[in-house]
């Protein structure tokens, strides 16, 4: 009976260390803002009839699939994680959590999330899903250590939610249209300039583990120079939504002048080339995003 309580006690005292684990494994705070994108989108393609239970049932297949990516990216970089300072304390390092036990909780999810997707939203929706999660586990994560290539590569599966929220929402196959492509592209350019800077402000931690993220491999004036490249060819880009009639004047000059901000910040790093104005652009980008797809939204 002693022996009973003391498993009891143990039990309770790790249990909640064990789901701060699981948090951490599936990456929750990102998983939330990638779902964010495909919500957004799916209200933007659901015009003046949203239906809010499906909303519901997109947001928890997307989350489990962006946590099932996100977890099989950490088994497969396990080794990797230890001789990083911002990934040494993951459970899979740590030993938190088996091998075992991450495979089982990335298959499980990713499959629920997919099939979430196809029942309950449509089964282009499921494709895609499975498509993100196929792109970013087996082809973007293997070439992370290889070549600077992998942002190229990872922005497309990076970009799938808001596609995704937007076919979603459509109900058919045959609404896949220019609309959906718009808002893909809007995120596949915002991502260059995004993990470029991410990837500036950690270089030295990712050298320890071997990636080379930065296009020219240095903190140097060509990938600044490139960082700005993509962030003024973002500007045109996010005002496509304009040109297509998705959203009205007053959408244009908010996008407008976030975009000018944006390239502020970018053009400040390429004339510094500092740690300090690549975290400006860093944070920047996660006010970007969001500012241009509410403006989106918001239709006027």
């Amino acid at each position: 009976m002693q022996a009973d309580q003391v498993h009891i006690i143990d039990n309770q005292i790790h249990t909640p260390g064990k789901w701060r684990d699981y948090a951490a494994f599936i990456k929750l705070r990102l998983s939330s803002l990638v779902v964010f994108s495909a919500a957004i989108s799916f209200i933007i393609g659901s015009g003046e009839h949203l239906n809010w239970a499906k909303l519901c049932w997109l947001v928890v297949g997307g989350f489990l699939v962006t946590g099932s990516s996100n977890g099989f990216n950490q088994i497969i970089e396990r080794d990797l994680d230890k001789l990083m300072s911002r990934t040494m304390n993951r459970p899979l390092p740590q030993n938190r959590m088996t091998v075992l036990e991450a495979i089982i909780l990335a298959s499980v999810t990713g499959i629920s999330g997919i099939a979430i997707l196809w029942v309950f939203m449509n089964p282009l929706s499921g494709i895609l899903g499975f498509l993100a999660l196929f792109l970013y586990t087996l082809v973007y994560t293997p070439l992370k250590p290889r070549t600077p290539f992998a942002v190229f590569v990872g922005a497309f599966p990076g970009a799938i939610p808001p596609m995704l929220g937007y076919v979603a929402a459509s109900g058919a196959v045959g609404h896949f249209s220019i609309q959906a492509i718009v808002l893909f592209a809007v995120q596949f350019i915002w991502q260059f300039p995004h993990f470029w800077a991410i990837a500036w402000v950690v270089d030295e931690d990712y050298r320890k583990a071997g990636f080379r993220m930065l296009p020219s491999g240095e903190r140097d004036k060509s990938t600044a120079f490139q960082i700005l490249v993509y962030t003024l060819f973002l500007v045109p880009i996010s005002l496509c939504p304009v040109l297509f009639k998705m959203c009205g004047p007053v959408s244009a000059v908010i996008i407008l002048m976030a975009g000018i901000m944006f390239c502020c910040q970018a053009f400040r790093l390429f004339k510094e080339c500092t740690v300090k104005r690549a975290q400006q652009l860093m944070f920047g980008s996660f006010f970007y995003l969001p500012v241009v797809q509410l403006a989106v939204l918001m239709g006027k």
